[in-house]
């Protein structure tokens, strides 16, 4: 399968082509201009992966959470590729994507929510893959809910933001945390795969952005 993937999730725009599983990766720090650089940069990895567009078997997102600009950017974009192929989308969740980059059997995958809060959720790999033991979700670090066990492993710049108090919630069962790891379009590509072989792809009509906040700002009463 030929598959594009790209988030727009945080500051940095990622890409990722996989062909036959040989993965092409681009990356940026893009700030505020992801709408300006997405599609040329779609346009020099495929030409870099020596393919036509016509020719990819699906498209990968990265769906959320995250800027909830970002997150659109990057579902239309899906969704307007995808519609005019008629092939099918995946959205990969980031803390799905964060974790699959790090390397361990229990992860959780924090990313910074702003407003004082995180984007959360645990997972353990089984024979390889991961499974999930806490859906994503919105807290305060001090609030995240309990997981059972130790050895757990950190990522993801909640950690950055927040790593105190995460260490003292979860006291004696994170061992270590990577608080500079962030999602990319190479794992959500390779999320994807398994996927589409499995024939989970979705019409892209049906593609939404996972957001779980619903508002980017306190109110002057709450600050």
């Amino acid at each position: 399968m030929n598959i594009l993937a790209f988030d727009t999730s945080n500051e940095y725009c990622s890409l990722a082509l996989s062909l036959g599983g040989t993965i092409h990766e681009r990356e940026v720090l893009a700030g505020q201009r992801h709408s300006e650089l997405i599609l040329p940069m779609i346009a020099d990895i495929l030409d870099e992966g020596g393919i036509l567009q016509s020719e990819l078997d699906g498209i990968a997102f990265g769906s959320g959470p995250g800027s909830f600009t970002g997150l659109r950017i990057a579902c239309g974009v899906a969704q307007g590729l995808a519609l005019g192929m008629g092939i099918p989308v995946v959205g990969v969740g980031t803390l799905h994507a964060l974790a699959e980059a790090m390397p361990g059997e229990r992860i959780l995958a924090c990313l910074d929510a702003r407003m004082g809060e995180i984007y959360h959720a645990a997972f353990e790999r089984v024979n390889g893959k991961l499974v999930v033991v806490l859906e994503p979700g919105l807290y305060f670090p001090l609030d995240a809910p309990q997981f059972p066990g130790t050895n757990w492993v950190g990522c993801g710049s909640g950690f950055a933001a927040h790593g105190d108090a995460l260490f003292r919630r979860y006291a004696g069962q994170i061992d270590a945390a990577d608080a500079s790891l962030r999602p990319h379009a190479r794992e959500m590509a390779r999320l994807a795969m398994a996927e589409l072989v499995a024939g989970n792809g979705i019409d892209a009509g049906l593609a939404a952005p996972l957001y779980i906040r619903n508002k980017v700002a306190l109110k002057e009463s709450e600050r």
